[in-house]
């Protein structure tokens, strides 16, 4: 029991990339028009349109490995604190429009409810790193 609780925060994060990443990469032209309609240059909204799943992805495959699980773990707490300020940002109304490119359910939430999943997600990657740190 004791071991399936410490591994609880790496299968959490890997179901949430792997669900996300190949979210944006099935529907990748909806997804790509939504990077494009964001409040950042073409330039940058065409990079994040391939780099945004690709990196989730990658962290999926990092929280599988022992090896490489320190690096999913500190690579997730930045990723959702960039998505955390992003959406912050969006809730107090600093861009002008707000669409979102999240994955299936989530495209549904208002941006109070993306803020406090991800807040919670990120406590689920530190509650993971903290784990790690007792198991060595």
């Amino acid at each position: 029991m004791k071991r399936l609780v410490s591994y609880t925060p790496q299968l959490v994060l890997v179901l949430i990339w792997t669900y996300t990443g190949f979210d944006k990469l099935i529907r990748f032209g909806a997804s790509r028009n939504a990077f494009h309609n964001q409040t950042f240059p073409a330039e940058l909204a065409e990079i994040l349109a391939f780099a945004i799943p690709i990196t989730e992805l990658l962290l999926a495959l990092l929280l599988l490995f022992s090896v490489t699980r320190w690096w999913g773990y500190m690579g997730s707490i930045l990723l959702l604190t960039v998505f955390l300020t992003y959406v912050g940002l969006i809730w107090v109304g600093a861009f002008p429009r707000v669409p979102c490119n999240c994955a299936g359910i989530l495209e549904s939430l208002g941006w109070a409810e993306h803020f406090i999943i991800n807040v919670v997600c990120i406590g689920v990657a530190v509650w993971g790193l903290k784990n790690l740190k007792f198991e060595n």
